[in-house]
C-alpha cells in the first residue's frame, strides 16, 4: 500500500514537473497549426471550449437524493431509484445531444426535455427535501439544448413550474430552488452561446486569412507577368537594335548593350520589390520607361500630361496600366508612333493610350489587360480597349481620384 502511494505521489510531481514543457508544446504546435491555415486543435490544449463532460460534474447535485435512499429515507426506494436512473440517463442524453447542432435541433431532443421535466416535477413533487435540487439541474439542461428567442419564456415557464412544486414542499424556503432553477439555464445558454460565437469568429478569421493568401498570390501572379512582360520586350527589342547596328556603328551597338544591362538589374530590383509587395508602378517613371521602350522598338512616342497630381494609389494602377499597353504595342502592333494621354481633374483621372498599329490584332485581350480591368474594377474605375476607326488600337482607363485617395488613407 504505501508503495502505491509512492508512485501515486511520484507520478504526480513528475506531470506537475513536465507541465511547462508540455504548456510550451502545445503553443507551439498552434502556431504552427495557424500559419498553416489550419483550424486550432482544442481538444489537445490546456483548455479548451465548453463541452457535455463539462456538465457532467454537476449531477453531484443529486447526491443528496442518493444518500436518503441508501439511508432508507425515501419511501418507496425502488420507485426513487427508478426515477434517480431515468433522470441521470436523460440527462447525459441531453447533454451530449446539446454539443451537436443537428441532434439538438432534432424532435428527440425536445421529447428528452420534456421526459426529464416530467421526471423531475414527479420526483421533486412526490419526496420533497433534497430531491428538488433536480430543479437547477433540469434548467441546466435546458440552457444548454433551447437556443434563441424560445429560451426566455421556457425558462420563465420552468421556474414558475420549479417555484409551484418546491412551493408546495417547503413554503418559502423554496425561492433559492427557483432562483437557481432561473439562473442555470440562462448562465448556461450564454456561455454556451458565447463559445459559439468564438468559433465562428475564429472560423471566418482563418477564412479571412485564407482569402488573404489567395489575394497575395493573385497579386504576385500578374505584378510578376506584368513585370516579365515589359521587361522582356524592351530587352528583346534591344537585342535586336544591337544586332542590326553592330558591323555599322559599335560604339553604338554597346550603348544598346549597356541599356540591356541597366534594364535587366532594374528588373531583378522590381521583382524583389515585388515579392515583398512593397513595389508601386509610379506613372511618372512608368511613362518614362514607355518612352524608352518605345523610342528602342522603332515607335515614335508622344506623351501628354495635364491635371493636378494624382494620389499614389491612382498613380500606381494607371502606371500598370502604361506599362502593360506599352509592352503590348511593342510586342503586337508593328506601329509607327503611340499616344499617351494623361487628364486629370478633381473627381476623375482619364488615360488613354493609343498607336497606330494593326487595330485588332494589335493588342490582344490577355491576362495582363485583364487582370487590369479587375485591379480598377476594385478601385471602382473601367478599362476599355479596341480597334480605332481608321486603323490602330486604343486603351482607355478611368479612375475616381477620390476614391483612390481615400484608399490610400485607409493603407496608411
Amino acid at each position: 500500500m504505501r508503495d502505491e502511494c509512492r508512485d501515486a505521489k511520484d507520478r504526480k510531481a513528475q506531470w506537475k514537473a513536465d507541465w511547462p514543457a508540455r504548456k510550451a508544446a502545445w503553443r507551439e504546435a498552434e502556431k504552427a497549426r495557424k500559419a498553416r491555415g489550419e483550424a486550432p486543435d482544442y481538444g489537445s490544449g490546456p483548455m479548451g471550449p465548453p463541452n457535455a463532460f463539462a456538465l457532467l460534474p454537476w449531477l453531484l447535485l443529486g447526491m443528496g437524493a442518493i444518500s436518503n435512499l441508501v439511508h432508507g429515507q425515501t419511501p418507496n426506494p425502488w420507485i426513487g431509484a427508478l426515477g434517480l436512473l431515468a433522470f441521470n440517463s436523460l440527462y447525459i442524453t441531453l447533454v451530449f445531444r446539446a454539443f451537436d447542432k443537428r441532434a439538438r435541433e432534432a424532435a428527440a431532443t425536445r421529447w428528452c426535455l420534456a421526459a426529464l421535466a416530467a421526471v423531475t416535477c414527479a420526483m421533486a413533487g412526490a419526496y420533497g427535501d433534497s430531491w428538488l435540487l433536480f430543479f437547477p439541474l433540469l434548467g441546466l439542461a435546458t440552457g444548454a439544448v433551447v437556443r434563441g428567442r424560445r429560451l426566455g419564456q421556457v425558462m420563465f415557464a420552468l421556474s414558475a413550474v420549479a417555484g409551484v412544486v418546491a412551493g408546495l414542499r417547503e413554503g418559502w424556503d423554496a425561492l433559492p430552488i427557483v432562483y437557481g432553477t432561473f439562473l442555470s439555464g440562462m448562465v448556461t445558454a450564454a456561455i454556451l452561446a458565447l463559445a459559439e460565437t468564438v468559433r465562428e469568429l475564429r472560423e471566418t478569421r482563418q477564412e479571412l486569412a485564407r482569402n488573404a493568401v489567395d489575394q497575395e498570390r493573385l497579386r504576385f501572379s500578374r505584378d510578376l507577368h506584368d513585370l516579365l512582360g515589359h521587361t522582356l520586350s524592351v530587352i528583346v527589342v534591344k537585342s535586336e537594335a544591337a544586332r542590326r547596328i553592330a558591323p555599322r556603328d559599335l560604339d553604338a551597338a554597346l550603348g544598346q548593350v549597356r541599356d540591356i544591362e541597366t534594364v535587366g538589374r532594374q528588373a531583378l530590383t522590381e521583382i524583389r520589390e515585388a515579392v515583398t509587395g512593397y513595389r508601386e508602378a509610379s506613372l511618372a517613371a512608368e511613362l518614362d520607361r514607355a518612352r524608352a521602350a518605345l523610342t528602342a522598338a522603332g515607335i515614335e512616342p508622344v506623351v501628354r500630361q495635364s491635371g493636378p497630381p494624382l494620389p499614389p494609389q491612382a498613380a500606381t494602377l494607371l502606371g500598370w496600366v502604361v506599362r502593360e499597353a506599352a509592352t503590348n504595342a511593342v510586342r503586337h502592333s508593328g506601329a509607327t508612333g503611340c499616344e499617351i494621354e494623361v487628364h486629370g481633374g478633381a473627381e476623375r483621372v482619364r488615360l488613354v493610350i493609343t498607336d497606330d498599329g494593326r487595330g485588332v490584332g494589335s493588342t490582344p485581350p490577355g491576362s495582363g489587360l485583364t487582370g487590369l480591368r479587375e485591379r480598377l474594377a476594385a478601385a471602382g474605375g473601367t478599362l476599355t480597349g479596341g480597334p480605332v476607326p481608321g486603323g490602330g488600337f486604343r486603351v482607355t482607363a478611368e479612375l475616381p481620384v477620390e476614391t483612390a485617395a481615400e484608399g490610400d488613407e485607409g493603407n496608411r
